[in-house]
């Protein structure tokens, strides 16, 4: 942040927040300037080790923090040490590029500013060669002696004061290659330019996922980040997005968190509750769709079906002296049993909250077959704004180490009106562990069915639109959509087992995915 002055020893104060960095920006300081009875400006705001840290130039300011030492509550209440010591002017004021460079960072800045798609690509800004049709050959930063060094905060400064001043409304910012080892300097982005939706860091020097806390205030929908040595300190790219709750852009498609809109799932409508018999069958339908995609290669498809502000926990019953634990270790890593687990900021951890987040967990759970002939499903709770319902059974593992195991499952929805009058899961549990021996050999025994048609005219109307719907679902032709759903005397669950449980060993020809006119 900008100071016209000198700022000599005794001028400048250090606040010091202890242990701040498990807070976030934003929170912080809004607790902090809300507190203080004098109102100040925090310079150079960022995490040193396990500390928060900022510059105040304002004696009165400073006196007034010192009073709020431990007079701050966190969310699990606990007080907030805030000390205040002197201190030399901080590094980007003492170091404050000469107006002269800020000029012509400010020029650099605009040439590659681009004002139609709202995105600044500053990648390799220390080798900035200029532009090739520039009429003037020393219109560039190594040109005129400028080598800029974004690990040093005087520098990033002046980058994100000349955004604050000339690009209000950035949408992407481009800092590939720049040799970044910390994002200290970048912290200030969150208050500066809020709007940044994409922001790319790959192949930079940053070590640790912690680096990502500075910036954690941003509401990003893409962060690129291949490329640093981060990326490999996790074991597997699954638990890559486990922990950064963002995607890596590397060998996953472009995260478009506002983009799905066109999702398979159907939502029940409150128009729709007119009775019993109709919200079973909208149930279902969410059901099977639900977990038609669930047991897909494509979950993140489930992003629409969740509210922006969803919550989802995860429970694995837990027996020390059960062997057959062990089937169950891709889950128990995020089991989040409260009677069991006391590290409260470890509980806060493992609930998901937010639908991305929830949806970026899910699709690190093993990959899935469940038989949906097998659901016990109660529906407990409507109301015209709320639908509140459980299912019960048996889902088997069909990749990695578990491969074929089976397990049983309970999972409580509580979907609410969201736009459109559509109705959104708010809150998603699951309860995961091994399956009995009579449900494991009950399960998944499904014969294939033998083609055979007969014409949709001699169907009646519900029968037929469960046959429209069967195959827009499925992908298979209308006519093997009416035979499945016959095999299986209309039952539309367990067609759906059926089809299900025969694509994924192969065992559906070609030809019925053929659409015939």
């Amino acid at each position: 942040m900008e100071n016209t002055q000198d700022g000599n020893l005794g001028d400048w104060f250090k606040i010091t927040v202890p242990y701040g960095i498990k807070y976030d920006r934003t929170w912080l300081m809004n607790s902090i300037q809300s507190h203080c009875s004098v109102p100040f400006t925090p310079v150079d705001f960022h995490y040193v080790n396990h500390l928060a840290q900022f510059f105040v130039q304002d004696a009165s300011a400073a006196s007034a923090l010192k009073d709020i030492n431990y007079k701050i509550f966190d969310e699990e209440n606990q007080k907030i040490p805030i000390f205040v010591n002197t201190s030399a002017a901080p590094y980007s004021v003492s170091n404050k590029l000469e107006p002269e460079k800020m000029e012509q960072l400010k020029l650099t800045i605009s040439k590659r500013y681009d004002v139609s798609q709202k995105t600044l690509d500053l990648h390799k800004l220390r080798f900035d060669p200029g532009t090739a049709n520039s009429s003037n050959s020393g219109e560039d930063l190594l040109g005129h002696d400028i080598i800029i060094i974004l690990n040093r905060r005087n520098y990033m400064t002046a980058i994100l004061q000349t955004i604050k001043k000339n690009i209000p409304e950035l949408l992407s910012l481009n800092l590939c290659k720049n040799k970044l080892c910390h994002l200290d300097g970048l912290s200030d982005i969150i208050q500066i330019a809020p709007t940044i939706k994409t922001l790319n860091l790959s192949k930079n020097e940053l070590k640790s996922a912690k680096e990502l806390d500075k910036i954690k205030g941003l509401k990003l929908e893409e962060l690129w980040l291949q490329g640093n040595p981060l990326c490999n300190t996790f074991p597997n790219q699954p638990t890559y997005i486990r922990t950064t709750s963002l995607y890596d852009g590397q060998d996953l498609p472009p995260p478009t968190v506002t983009g799905i809109v066109d999702m398979d799932i159907i939502k029940p409508c409150k128009e729709s509750f007119k009775g019993p018999e109709t919200l079973k069958n909208l149930v279902f339908q969410f059901l099977l769709q639900y977990y038609l995609i669930y047991d897909s290669e494509d979950r993140e498809s489930l992003l629409s079906a969740y509210h922006e502000e969803a919550c989802f926990s995860l429970t694995v019953p837990f027996n020390s002296k059960d062997p057959a634990l062990s089937n169950l270790c891709e889950y128990l890593k995020d089991n989040r049993n409260m009677k069991n687990l006391k590290d409260s900021d470890l509980r806060f951890q493992l609930l998901k909250h937010t639908k991305c987040e929830i949806v970026n967990s899910l699709c690190v759970f093993p990959k899935t077959q469940h038989d949906l002939n097998s659901y016990v499903v109660d529906l407990w709770a409507h109301t015209e704004i709320m639908l509140c319902f459980s299912v019960s059974g048996v889902f088997k593992e069909v990749e990695g180490k578990s491969q074929g195991s089976a397990h049983a499952f309970t999972r409580t929805f509580i979907l609410s009106s969201g736009s459109n009058s559509s109705m959104c899961i708010m809150n998603d549990i699951l309860t995961v562990g091994n399956a009995r021996t009579e449900e494991t050999q009950s399960a998944f025994s499904i014969p294939v069915p033998t083609p055979t048609f007969s014409s949709l005219s001699t169907l009646s109307q519900e029968q037929q639109e469960m046959v429209q719907s069967f195959s827009i679902q499925s992908g298979i032709s209308l006519q093997w959509s009416q035979k499945c759903l016959q095999d299986n005397e209309w039952n539309y669950i367990k067609a759906a087992q059926v089809f299900t449980t025969l694509k994924a060993q192969g065992k559906i020809p070609e030809e019925a995915f053929k659409q015939t006119s």
